[in-house]
């Protein structure tokens, strides 16, 4: 991997290249930005170059000497990964210890040790805390590269303070068909599609990529056209789809927040067919069904079922109880 393979994050490389050459590098970065964007493959990149042992004039990795393969292999000693497991809802605190510790030690290959801290919007009060001191006055030749969500004000304001925000915006719609392409996609109705839902985001298009999701999406195209919604049978097949992803909870958070996403889809391109302007996401045999729904609830109630169903969304994403959550915004589309 290069910075080749970063695409449309060409200024943020050019940045971090040319702090690396006035010796300016921070210690201590929030990557933040849209789900799936690419700021992962940025931080590993970037951990890459700077662990490199056979470094050219700029900030990139070799990608042939010994420290370039530990590092894509994610063995390298001096570097540190860490992230929510997935059968969790917050980040441990256990992890930033080790992460703290591992960083008291002297590098065994060259100069640095990194640490990429994903899934940092997770942290909770006690592991925020416990990271402050090394947050701000790290080991010499340490760099720490957190990776936060959409909004750097899931962050505890201790923890904003003491890094260098780095923002990642979403890409274009070519570069999303691009990777996808490249991902095996090759049918042109299932990528235009996918394309229209991912916001941007290769990999919120590849999680949508999923014929359980598309499915279930049928099902509830239905279901919100019954006056009134029956919420009872809503949920109870929500929540058994929701099951059906697998145990972890994570895997299950992520299918909720889904199910929802395609949802808000569906309800704004209602409101698209209100103003007269062609559906984003629906083809021609949903087109009526949304014409109906339109009629039935007008351009007021949409908004409020699109903001309903973010504000639900907002709650898996903070880890309030599924069931609850599922159960409660059915309840609310009935009322």
């Amino acid at each position: 991997m290069t910075w080749d393979r970063i695409r449309g994050h060409e200024t943020v490389v050019k940045s971090f290249d040319s702090a690396w050459r006035r010796g300016r590098l921070g210690h201590a970065y929030l990557l933040s930005g849209p789900i799936g964007v690419g700021k992962h493959t940025f931080a590993r990149e970037l951990a890459r170059a700077l662990l490199c042992e056979k470094p050219a004039g700029h900030l990139q990795a070799c990608g042939q000497c010994a420290a370039c393969a530990l590092a894509d292999a994610g063995t390298h000693p001096d570097l540190f990964l860490a992230a929510r497991p997935d059968d969790l809802v917050q980040f441990p605190i256990e992890l930033i210890r080790e992460l703290i510790e591992h960083l008291a030690l002297k590098p065994a290959r060259g100069g640095r040790k990194v640490a990429i801290v994903d899934d940092a919007d997770d942290l909770t009060a006690e592991a925020a805390n416990a990271f402050l001191k090394t947050l701000e006055e790290p080991p010499p030749g340490s760099v720490l590269i957190l990776i936060g969500g959409p909004s750097p004000e899931r962050q505890f304001p201790t923890i904003l303070s003491r890094c260098q925000t780095v923002p990642f915006a979403p890409l274009s719609n070519e570069l999303v068909a691009e990777f996808l392409r490249q991902r095996g996609i090759s049918d042109e109705a299932r990528l235009e599609r996918l394309v229209r839902v991912a916001g941007g985001s290769p990999g919120q298009a590849m999680a949508l990529d999923d014929e359980a999701l598309w499915e279930f999406r049928k099902f509830l195209l239905k279901a919100i056209q019954n006056d009134p919604v029956n919420a009872f049978d809503l949920a109870t097949r929500w929540n058994q789809h929701v099951e059906d992803a697998g145990k972890e909870a994570g895997v299950r958070r992520r299918r909720a927040s889904l199910v929802l996403k395609l949802l808000i889809g569906m309800l704004q391109d209602a409101l698209r067919i209100v103003h007269g302007v062609p559906p984003l996401v629906a083809d021609e045999t949903e087109t009526g069904a949304l014409e109906r729904l339109a009629t039935r609830l007008g351009p007021e109630n949409l908004m409020a079922w699109i903001d309903r169903a973010a504000e639900a969304n907002v709650q898996v994403d903070r880890k309030v109880q599924l069931e609850l959550v599922v159960e409660a915004f059915a309840d609310a589309l009935a009322r």
